[in-house]
């Protein structure tokens, strides 16, 4: 049931002709209480979609009926007339829910720089249809109405005692940090003031989707939303909810990573003995955004050389030969030499773990990435057609 999971949410999934296929691309998700607290992060690209201009200033108290999602257009660099749509898709859901637009927090996703009268009616006309289709068994249908370039939903559920965590997301290309090109909201029924919400929140996506690094491009639309209604009656503690908001993060963030567009392999990159968590995270995006070591992996090739050669372009904290590094369980670099016969490494699997170790000190991250395929230059140079 994914967002619909814990008790009082309800939501929908309906085709409005937004998308050529045919397919499901307006999604409404509701919290009917008894609380309406609200929490989100956003993209950090400076040049932002309209839904995300309106949603920030929707989030600024904390207070959230709805969340309204439509695929098959980013309503993006769509000017005054795009913020209007925006702007009359949250008052037509305030209208029909009864409720205020300024409690409704709206997403798209699709193409940017496009958007007319039709798009605008058949948005508001998914609304209308959604809300009325709204079920405590519509969680699958809205995650499958979000999807774009997906070639699957994306749904988790976290179950704790006496309250659960469900969620849903749509993503498969432009992931980088700042979120990447990805949708996901995220609904629970424990009981939560709006800044543990907000706390736990920055904490879960801190450590999952912003690790996922699957392509360096950052989208103008990306949104995570926290819903919480406390129907459980339970009050955990925020170190209790914030670990199970990570763990469903994380859930969602691999399933983004294995669906990503065109990869043949899921990439993680483990970063051992750094000086801080932050020189961590610097090696392992230099690592996770060479074009070169991810055309190596999509080759099959161990080529340890690139690893060293994109951890030397970062500020951290470490002596390039002083460093080890593993592919696939086989050391194949240590302290800046060769080590083990790169024939011992098998990357013919789809995951793919490197393990670097900078021997300063004791931090560590992960970032999740993907080989750069031919498939995923051929999909993104169609995506508009």
């Amino acid at each position: 049931m994914t967002v619909t999971a814990p008790a009082g949410f309800e939501a929908a999934g309906v085709a409005a002709g937004l998308k050529s296929t045919g397919k499901p691309d307006v999604a409404v998700v509701v919290n009917r209480g008894p609380r309406k607290v609200g929490a989100a992060v956003f993209t950090t690209n400076r040049a932002k979609a309209n839904p995300i201009i309106w949603s920030q200033q929707a989030i600024a108290d904390r207070f959230v009926e709805a969340v309204v999602l439509n695929s098959g257009g980013a309503n993006c660099f769509t000017g005054a007339f795009g913020f209007q749509t925006t702007h009359l898709t949250a008052e037509k859901a305030a209208e029909l829910l009864q409720v205020s637009a300024g409690d409704v927090i709206v997403c798209s996703t699709g193409l940017i720089g496009t958007g007319d009268e039709v798009f605008r009616s058949r948005v508001l006309d998914g609304v209308e249809r959604g809300i009325a289709e709204l079920s405590a068994d519509g969680g699958e249908a809205a995650a499958q109405a979000i999807m774009t370039t997906d070639s699957v939903a994306k749904t988790a559920v976290v179950e704790r005692d006496g309250w659960t965590i469900g969620g849903m997301a749509k993503g498969a290309g432009m992931l980088a940090p700042g979120l990447a090109t990805m949708l996901v909201v995220l609904t629970t029924d424990a009981d939560l003031d709006p800044v543990d919400a907000d706390a736990a929140l920055r904490r879960a996506t801190g450590s999952t989707f912003d690790r996922l690094d699957s392509d360096g491009c950052m989208s103008t639309n990306d949104q995570v939303t926290l819903l919480a209604n406390g129907a459980s009656g339970v009050r955990p503690t925020l170190d209790e909810f914030a670990e199970a908001l990570t763990e469903i993060s994380q859930s969602l963030a691999a399933q983004l990573q294995q669906d990503a567009e065109g990869a043949s392999h899921d990439i993680t990159i483990e970063v051992r003995g750094a000086a801080s968590e932050a020189d961590a995270v610097e090696v392992g995006r230099s690592v996770a955004r060479n074009n070169l070591f991810k055309a190596a992996i999509f080759g099959n090739d161990p080529n340890w050389g690139r690893v060293l050669a994109a951890i030397g372009t970062t500020g951290a904290e470490f002596d390039p030969y002083d460093v080890d590094v593993w592919m696939n369980g086989v050391r194949v670099c240590s302290k800046g030499e060769p080590d083990r016969p790169r024939e011992e490494v098998d990357l013919t699997p789809r995951a793919t773990h490197v393990v670097i170790d900078l021997r300063v000190a004791e931090a560590t991250a992960t970032i999740l990435t993907n080989d750069l395929t031919h498939d995923y230059v051929h999909e993104n140079s169609a995506y508009s057609s």
